[in-house]
């Protein structure tokens, strides 16, 4: 059986949900034998690739790269997971959102205009943060602030084996 095509992708998020994946520990040697890993923050692949089976996204989209990115991967994905919280409601990324653009550029930088800002140097920052869903169409939601390792592993294991995700039980909530 040839081995699944995973990805993971880190948009606006603190990074929790893959030191979450990270936490699998020895785990990942099991996730190795039945995957191979073609795109993540935690390596160095520059471009998303074609074909991937099953991408797990953290965050919310929340500039003008994050949402270019996403609708790459829905393209080239078969599976796509919001991964975590932000991704599956905005979460604290959306906290923002009540504000304007302008209103959070003044508040962090003193002016609506920073220079360095302009696209291209700096992704856009996108009016609000959105859910994946409110983007794309999303096949899976794996809540949790962040997913524990236990409830991450409890989704991927059936997917490595080839069976359908586990996606019920006392450890599926929020937060």
């Amino acid at each position: 059986m040839p081995k699944l095509r995973v990805a993971t992708v880190w948009f606006s998020g603190c990074s929790g949900c893959h030191m979450s994946f990270l936490d699998l520990d020895e785990r990942l040697l099991e996730f190795a034998e039945r995957a191979e890993l073609v795109f993540s923050p935690i390596a160095d692949i520059k471009e998303f690739p074609e074909d991937v089976d099953v991408v797990l996204v953290e965050g919310a989209v929340g500039n003008s790269e994050h949402l270019h990115m996403l609708l790459e991967i829905r393209k080239k994905a078969k599976v796509l997971v919001a991964f975590g919280d932000c991704a599956v409601t905005g979460n604290v990324s959306s906290l923002r959102n009540p504000l304007s653009r302008e209103e959070v550029l003044r508040t962090v930088y003193g002016t609506e205009d920073p220079p360095g800002l302009e696209e291209g140097e700096v992704p856009k920052l996108l009016p609000h943060a959105l859910p994946l869903h409110a983007v794309v169409p999303v096949d899976h939601f794996l809540p949790g602030c962040p997913p524990s390792a236990d409830r991450i592993w409890k989704f991927l294991r059936p997917v490595l084996l080839g069976q359908k995700p586990a996606l019920s039980g006392p450890d599926l909530k929020f937060g």
